[in-house]
């Protein structure tokens, strides 16, 4: 799609948005034409018709909404009936400008929040990051393929020998050329950032036959089914003539490859259909839970399973636990004892200099990263964004992080548990329960005395809820426990998972 040249002071004058990043991949797929033949973001009847028999309005089959969300204070700046007032800028995450939808619908889909459906046309160059040169759009992709079939295949995981198998099992069947898509609209299953995932899957290009490599900002929408029809609409907008898949695809123009169930032959060392290999000969695939272990563990991964390149790549991004970045995070009431465990665990460590720590405390990261913020419940989550965002980059560079904020939301200790394992770390969610009549006897801020007397505005287990975690790691109740005894279930839960060696 060519760049569109906005009248002046458009750019001044119209409102911008960055959209959520599953938003910002959809927006990149029309704007290459891989969502051909969508234009734009849907508007409600296409949505609803899409949900019900998976067509738009118009009969052509399509598998999922394609939709983008604006805030309220966005969505009161747009008009669809004003000419002046329909345009919307959609920014990168760094603020510049990438697109402009036109907006021709506006609706409300959830308190605050708007939908806006409209033609969308690029207005500035895109800023792909890491390995720009296979971020290739359709046209782009279909000018390098040879005539003939050509087998899409989705790398969503690393590319093992059983999967490098199958697929050129696949590709010689049919005589295709190879085009494989490397999703890089987030991490994959196992956490792998999207740059790895590329890494691996050049790594093992050299075990396959003749193929192209394209990194596409595919997106998982969680249905298996629809997540399938709509990889092969992308896939034939590439230029796929067949796709290799388990599942059922159909209309888009392309044919299913179900690949062969595979196993080990050790006789001869070869991957080979499993029922041409007797059991007593034969092994299968492992599973991610074993080629997790050995990572965790630091064992290498074995070579009749793995390319040694491929598991090079793997060891690189997923370290031995005791040298991958790790994030704690103390959650529980004012008061539980969180800052005064983290504390005594990063004295211990310290006092080994087994790893580099840093401690994020919530009183210390209110005053020098969270100046400004209040206490409603948008500005906690703001809060304990940033502590999760400079825990993460700890981890990211193989430290341990420490951080003891209330953190009394659930969606928000999910999203920071998705930041630390999205730059390749561990997260461990300590829950120190403390009940809150013994927190309330403590009390040596006063705090709990103010809110009970309408001095402090929403405060957490008076006035404000506690969303006590059903997904804890780890519970401490310092009521039960001494400081000491706490510290040292904490010591011996990092010792049992790998992250340390024991502490004498």
């Amino acid at each position: 799609m060519s760049e569109w040249v906005l009248p002046d002071g458009v750019l001044r004058d119209a409102p911008s948005y960055t959209p959520r990043p599953a938003e910002l991949a959809d927006l990149e797929l029309l704007l290459s034409g891989a969502y051909a033949p969508l234009t734009g973001f849907l508007a409600e009847d296409d949505v609803a018709s899409v949900l019900r028999r998976g067509a738009l309005v118009d009969g052509t089959a399509w598998p999922v909404p394609v939709t983008l969300a604006v805030p309220a204070e966005v969505a009161e700046r747009l008009d669809p009936g004003h000419a002046m007032r329909r345009l919307l800028i959609l920014t990168d995450p760094e603020g510049a400008p990438v697109a402009a939808v036109e907006a021709t619908e506006l609706s409300e889909v959830r308190g605050g929040w708007f939908r806006v459906a409209g033609p969308v046309r690029r207005v500035g160059a895109p800023e792909h990051g890491a390995f720009r040169s296979l971020r290739l759009d359709p046209a782009e992709t279909r000018e390098l393929l040879p005539e003939g079939r050509i087998l899409g295949v989705i790398a969503t995981r690393p590319l093992h020998r059983p999967q490098l198998a199958q697929i050129g099992n696949a590709a010689r069947t049919i005589g295709a050329h190879l085009l494989i898509f490397v999703p890089v609209a987030g991490p994959t299953p196992e956490g792998l950032a999207p740059e790895v995932l590329v890494r691996t899957v050049l790594a093992a290009r050299e075990r396959l036959p003749s193929a192209t490599v394209v990194a596409v900002p595919l997106a998982s929408r969680g249905d298996e089914v629809r997540d399938g029809l709509l990889r092969a609409r992308v896939a034939a907008n590439y230029g796929a003539t067949h796709l290799l898949s388990t599942g059922v695809a159909v209309g888009g123009g392309i044919r299913i490859v179900v690949p062969r169930d595979l196993a080990y032959d050790n006789r001869d060392g070869q991957w080979r259909p499993m029922d041409d290999i007797p059991p007593r000969r034969r092994r299968t695939a492992m599973s991610q839970g074993e080629i997790d272990d050995l990572l965790d563990r630091g064992s290498p991964l074995p070579e009749w399973h793995t390319p040694p390149a491929v598991a090079e790549e793997l060891r690189r991004a997923r370290p031995p636990r005791h040298n991958r970045g790790l994030v704690l995070l103390f959650t529980g009431l004012s008061g539980a004892g969180k800052s005064t465990i983290a504390r005594g665990v990063g004295d211990a460590l310290a006092e080994s200099g087994e790893r580099t720590v840093t401690t994020l405390d919530g009183d210390v990261v209110r005053r020098m990263l969270s100046a400004g913020l209040g206490f409603s419940a948008e500005d906690r989550d703001r809060n304990i964004r940033r502590i999760g965002f400079v825990a993460a980059e700890v981890a990211r560079h193989g430290g341990i992080a420490l951080c003891a904020p209330i953190a009394p939301y659930a969606r928000t200790r999910a999203e920071v548990r998705a930041m630390v394992r999205a730059v390749g770390g561990d997260f461990v969610l300590v829950h120190v329960a403390t009940p809150l009549e013994v927190c309330e006897e403590r009390d040596r801020k006063g705090l709990y005395a103010k809110a009970r007397a309408g001095q402090v505005p929403a405060f957490t287990g008076v006035t404000d809820p506690y969303e006590v975690p059903t997904d804890a790691d780890l519970t401490l109740d310092t009521s039960k426990l001494t400081v000491d005894e706490a510290v040292d279930t904490v010591l011996d839960h990092l010792v049992a998972g790998g992250w340390l060696d024991a502490i004498d």
